[in-house]
């Protein structure tokens, strides 16, 4: 069912024209963030998430301004986007084509091993989502835009989720994504414990708080998880009291938490102490990724695991191992884009876990998007 067709990156189809969490395009000649503040209204120190409203119009701002390099005086009049979540990218989506005044279509996919079926769901006025269970049905999706007079076009502008869609695609290979954050949480973790770290409570206490019962408190974010986890392995707290608590709604949010540990500073152990004051003072800041050594160490993790293995190895473990690019969006995003659609990357990854570091880039580390690694997909 699957194929190997070959390596290439993101950047064959997007170029640098995709931002990361921060929101600073990679295309250093369109606005970032910090450019469209003033213009927008979005106070210093505060950078939008995915799903809020302040996001979306940065978002517009920015696919505005690269049509315009394109094509100066031509209009963007319609919206597709390509994502995996329904929640998640379905509200970005929704944002985006409020933001812009646009109307639009937009797939998620998601493959599992049942009968290939879609639906179509109505999200607002002149907005649908396409739900498929396979990445194949892209190509039906773009007769669908066409058939509902909403094709995929130099009018269109067409955004494209990277991770678990372009990169890792959701229901197929996003395990590899997965797998690569846990592993730079576990090296981050051990290399500052040193011998005090215990492979199995970390894995326990980071398979357990993962779960959704307890995304209040960790607000379901990996840099927060990895500190609680960090903080557990210290000895400084036990998981079974952690779980209680928060379970009673003692601790209900994160911010309790590191305030707590904060509160007790000065009887830190030397390494988990200097860790925690640097993480300590981005959360002070409003930071949402301050725990950065974890983050420069997903992205060794993670472009690690991208073009790694040998060409002639069999599909499944490609698919098995490595983080490969989706070769359905592959494929139809070079299309779109021959068609003359203005293609638009979006990946709420943070730069840290994305981008390397100048030293990194010495040794001949790339941004994720310019990572070279095989692409996969149906035939």
């Amino acid at each position: 069912m699957y194929a190997n067709f070959g390596r290439t990156t993101v950047s064959e189809f997007l170029g640098d024209r995709i931002v990361y969490r921060n929101l600073i395009p990679a295309d250093a000649s369109l606005p970032s963030l910090d450019d469209l503040r003033s213009v927008l209204c979005i106070p210093a120190g505060v950078t939008p998430r995915k799903s809020e409203p302040d996001y979306a119009r940065v978002i517009v701002r920015l696919l505005q301004a690269a049509r315009s390099q394109d094509a100066p005086g031509a209009e963007i009049r319609r919206l597709i986007f390509v994502g995996d979540t329904r929640l998640l990218d379905g509200t970005a989506f929704e944002n985006i084509c409020a933001a812009g005044g646009w109307p639009g279509l937009a797939f998620i996919g998601s493959e599992n091993d049942r009968a290939p079926s879609g639906e179509v769901v109505p999200v607002s006025q002149g907005q649908r989502l396409y739900l498929a269970n396979r990445w194949g049905a892209l190509a039906e999706f773009d007769r669908y835009c066409a058939a509902q007079g909403l094709p995929v076009d130099a009018a269109a502008a067409v955004v494209i989720d990277l991770d678990k869609t372009a990169l890792g695609a959701r229901g197929r290979n996003a395990h590899t994504i997965d797998a690569a954050r846990v592993r730079a949480v576990h090296v981050t973790v051990a290399g500052i414990l040193g011998e005090a770290f215990d492979a199995a409570a970390f894995q326990q206490a980071y398979d357990l708080l993962n779960q959704p019962e307890f995304h209040p408190f960790t607000a379901d974010n990996q840099d927060y998880l990895a500190y609680i986890c960090l903080a557990l392995g210290s000895g400084l707290y036990h998981l079974e009291q952690v779980v209680a608590r928060v379970r009673s709604g003692e601790l209900a949010a994160f911010r309790t938490f590191i305030d707590e540990v904060q509160a007790r500073a000065g009887k830190l152990p030397a390494e988990f102490g200097d860790v925690h004051r640097g993480i300590y003072a981005n959360v002070l800041r409003g930071d949402p990724t301050p725990f950065k050594p974890f983050r420069r160490n997903e992205f060794r993790e993670t472009v690690g695991r991208m073009g790694y293995l040998g060409d002639d190895v069999p599909v499944e473990r490609l698919l098995a191992e490595e983080i490969v690019l989706t070769q359905e969006v592959r494929s139809m995003a070079l299309e779109w884009r021959q068609r003359g659609a203005l293609l638009f990357g979006l990946s709420d990854k943070p730069d840290e876990a994305s981008l390397p570091t100048p030293e990194l880039r010495e040794q001949g580390y790339l941004a994720l998007h310019h990572t070279v690694t095989h692409a996969v997909g149906m035939v």
